[in-house]
């Protein structure tokens, strides 16, 4: 008889659920708002509507996108990324921004290295995808 297959532990899982990213996505913000390296997404949200709200929205969509609870999709009706960042002027500068501040907010929560790559590697293809200017 074969064994069922295993599926394997997704990302949401790998970091431990929700209350770590709850704490991952607070890190984020605070490094946006407080470090050089966010200076540019900070820019960007301060255009915008400022950074308060994206801290829930941001982790209602992480959950979904790392394979957890699907709260912005219920909430919003979607989760395509590319369209809500359509009214967002996104360059190479921006991109850079937004991955070092998640590398120092991933190095300040504590997720292990091999989580933290592999967290990266998701979101560098997403953040690529989002460019929409030179």
């Amino acid at each position: 008889m074969n064994a069922p297959a295993i599926k394997p532990a997704s990302m949401f899982q790998q970091i431990g659920g929700e209350e770590p990213l709850r704490r991952l996505v607070n890190a984020f913000y605070d490094i946006v708002e407080t470090h050089p390296d966010g200076e540019p997404v900070h820019k960007l949200h301060l255009e915008g509507f400022g950074v308060a709200h994206l801290r829930e929205a941001q982790f209602e969509f992480l959950c979904g996108f790392l394979g957890g609870p699907r709260y912005y999709a219920e909430r919003m009706g979607h989760s395509n990324l590319r369209q809500m960042h359509a009214h967002v002027a996104i360059g190479q500068a921006e991109v850079v921004s937004w991955l070092r501040c998640m590398v120092h907010a991933i190095e300040a929560t504590g997720i292990p290295t091999d989580v933290g790559v592999r967290l990266m590697q998701h979101f560098t293809r997403a953040a690529e995808a989002l460019k929409n200017r030179d």
